[in-house]
């Protein structure tokens, strides 16, 4: 009986092991979910991976959530810049834009990136032909109604 609980705990053991081992060889972290420092350099290796023409969701896919994003819109075309966080400038605890590389995306598509593509992004024009927002809807009423007295039932 002793030996077949040895046996037993020391399977058991083993598959433990055998299962951690297996955790950690094939789990992959998402992005968001490394440290800044790892992910700064996920987000500097993926760089390498991405092509012009490429859509803002195959984007996501490879590189995670963006730390920081700014979109506009034009009379032709919609601009998406997305900001991933790729190099350490001051160690303060807060990633600012200027440790992030630039992604801009025109409607949905990878265009540019690169420390120059923010200053291309803030000279895009916005839209000009903004549609303002139309009054509500008054209903129609007769004149006589506006200055007829209230009965006892309508006050």
């Amino acid at each position: 009986m002793n030996s077949k609980m040895s046996f037993i705990i020391a399977s058991m053991f083993i598959a433990y092991i055998v299962f951690a081992i297996a955790v950690v060889m094939v789990y992959e972290p998402k992005p968001e979910d490394r440290s800044w420092q790892e992910r700064q350099e996920f987000n500097h290796n993926m760089l390498s991976e991405i092509n012009i023409g490429q859509p803002i969701e195959n984007i996501r896919k490879l590189m995670g959530r963006a730390d920081f994003t700014e979109a506009k819109a034009t009379d032709n075309a919609n601009f998406q810049i997305m900001f991933y966080r790729t190099h350490h400038v001051k160690s303060d605890g807060i990633t600012t834009k200027d440790e992030c590389t630039p992604l801009l995306f025109k409607n949905g598509k990878l265009i540019a990136w690169g420390q120059e593509t923010y200053d291309q992004f803030l000279q895009i024009p916005i839209l000009n032909n903004v549609i303002p927002a139309s009054p509500p809807a008054v209903a129609e009423t007769d004149s006589d109604d506006l200055t007829a007295p209230l009965s006892e039932g309508e006050k």
